[in-house]
């Protein structure tokens, strides 16, 4: 029998100024072709590093996760750290040499072009590392003082991979994380999250710009002229979070409720920083949509196929074509969702039809915890039908 599935999927209407968020290796805004018209594209990648880094603000700095080649130097580090703060008070050489041996079973240095690093990016919590000295249990200068051959035989006998593999943070348990040398270390994604794309048609332009030579002042001509490509837009964002997944990644109920709000308050806070200084981009969604289901996610892109063409602006019709596309698939598939959630500053009867009244921010937060807690605890969630029969 198949485990229950529960999916609290993100969708973000959002009007971004002119801007430069995300750009390509010829500095041009990224875009992409969708329903024939050239659009503003904002990459997935992107988009969750912004989210790891608003996420990762509301952490303890012990609780984070890091992304890096670095992570021989990183254990090495603490290998060196006296006992008291949780180290085991090597010598500098004595800790490189230990932690080289510590990570060899990994097989991630093997291919790497410097001593001190992997082959590539690693995405590991920083409690695993404090783990990792752990599994010494106060023999690292006894390790420490063994020949190669020796040392390598002792760190086969530890759980060097077991304790990489468990007591995720929660930026591993939601992004997941792949080592194509050692399968075991593969965490499955809990989310999953699409390029942004603009509702609408979009068109680069161009910022000439010069800068000043303050100390010259025998030539009034510029030190420097360039230029900058920009476009504004207003962006459809979507993402979905498999609670399901999260749990298992987390193996902790209360942990995996904490989680799916905080990572609902990071996405839709979140901004690319691209040329922030030079722009000043960042800006709050119009609309923050919540739909919860246990069937299968819906990317409601579909909506914006046919190009906005708002004559007195675009974030207005978007929500509006948000909410019939939204409608449409549910009467069209039968495929309604659990519960819609959203925040809003739009008007309209058609769209609280939809939608339901709008939330503040922080409510609508509450409520998704909430949601969740039920279906942690009861493995079910009733339809909104359901709940509001039940209240009369």
């Amino acid at each position: 029998m198949s485990q229950p599935t529960l999916f609290v999927e993100v969708h973000i209407l959002q009007s971004l100024p002119p801007s430069n968020v995300n750009r390509d290796d010829s500095g041009t805004p990224k875009q992409a072709v969708y329903g024939g018209a050239r659009r503003a594209r904002v990459s997935s990648q992107a988009w969750k590093r912004a989210t790891r880094t608003e996420y990762a603000k509301h952490v303890p700095e012990a609780d984070r996760a890091t992304r890096t080649k670095r992570i021989a130097t990183l254990l090495a580090q603490r290998l060196a750290h006296p006992a008291a703060e949780g180290g085991a008070g090597l010598t500098g050489e004595q800790a490189d040499r230990l932690a080289a041996a510590l990570l060899e079973p990994l097989g991630i240095t093997k291919s790497a072009k410097k001593d001190d690093q992997s082959a590539y990016l690693l995405f590991f919590g920083k409690k695993q590392l404090d783990a990792l000295v752990r599994l010494l249990e106060d023999r690292a200068a006894e390790l420490a003082a063994l020949s190669d051959d020796d040392l390598k035989n002792e760190v086969k006998k530890l759980s060097v991979v077991k304790t990489l593999s468990t007591g995720h943070p929660a930026e591993v348990a939601l992004f997941g994380r792949m080592v194509a040398d050692l399968p075991a270390l593969n965490v499955d994604a809990s989310v999953q999250v699409a390029h942004a794309l603009s509702t609408h048609a979009v068109r680069t332009e161009f910022d000439y710009y010069t800068a000043v030579d303050d100390e010259n002042t025998d030539d009034h001509g510029a030190g420097m002229i360039g230029t900058v490509e920009f476009n504004s837009s207003t962006l459809y964002r979507y993402a979905v979070l498999g609670v399901h997944q999260l749990r298992d990644n987390l193996t902790d109920a209360e942990e995996t409720r904490k989680t799916v709000v905080r990572f609902v308050d990071a996405f839709a806070r979140s901004m690319p920083t691209g040329h922030q200084n030079s722009f000043a981009h960042r800006t709050l969604p119009h609309l923050v949509l919540l739909t919860v289901r246990t069937d299968q996610p819906v990317n409601l892109v579909s909506a914006y196929e046919e190009p906005v063409t708002g004559v007195t602006g675009l974030a207005s019709e978007s929500v509006v074509r948000l909410a019939d596309e939204l409608k449409a698939v549910g009467e069209t598939w039968g495929d309604k969702p659990l519960r819609t959630l959203a925040t809003y500053t739009a008007e309209g009867d058609k769209i609280t039809e939809v939608f339901g009244s709008s939330l503040t921010f922080p409510v609508l937060l509450d409520s998704v915890d909430a949601l969740v807690g039920q279906w942690l605890a009861d493995g079910e969630i009733a339809s909104a039908e359901t709940a509001e029969a039940g209240t009369r």
